[in-house]
């Protein structure tokens, strides 16, 4: 799993025009999925089923 950072320097993620985070292949905006034990958190791409972490 690689984080949304290094995914954006790499084009694996754009940003839309309103600054949300989007899979690049798909052009869906993320979806986040928070677990309140852990310091990260999941973005996950709706339709491939893509995942990236993002620290809080």
């Amino acid at each position: 799993m690689k984080s949304v950072r290094k995914a954006l320097r790499k084009g694996e993620l754009v940003k839309d025009t309103y600054q949300r985070v989007c899979c690049a292949e798909c052009d869906k905006p993320l979806k986040t999925e928070n677990d309140p034990d852990e310091i990260t958190t999941l973005r996950i791409c709706p339709d491939c089923g893509m995942e990236w972490k993002e620290l809080r």
